[in-house]
């Protein structure tokens, strides 16, 4: 099940919910204000690369 990321465009509540596919086409609601203005966010993957190091985001890969 996976866990999608939103934010209210109207009170800039950001918030996660538990999305199944069959309900994809249902509207959400912002847990706040209640108004189905809400748009999915883009959040990056945390955690470790298997070295015991997070990853910055800059630099030289070591998957290169």
């Amino acid at each position: 099940m996976p866990i999608y990321e939103y934010r209210c465009t109207l009170c800039g509540k950001e918030f996660e919910m538990i999305r199944f596919s069959q309900d994809d086409d249902k509207e959400i609601a912002c847990p706040v204000c209640g108004k189905k203005k809400v748009e999915k966010t883009i959040s990056l993957p945390t955690g470790s690369h298997g070295s015991g190091q997070a990853c910055s985001g800059g630099g030289t890969s070591p998957f290169t």
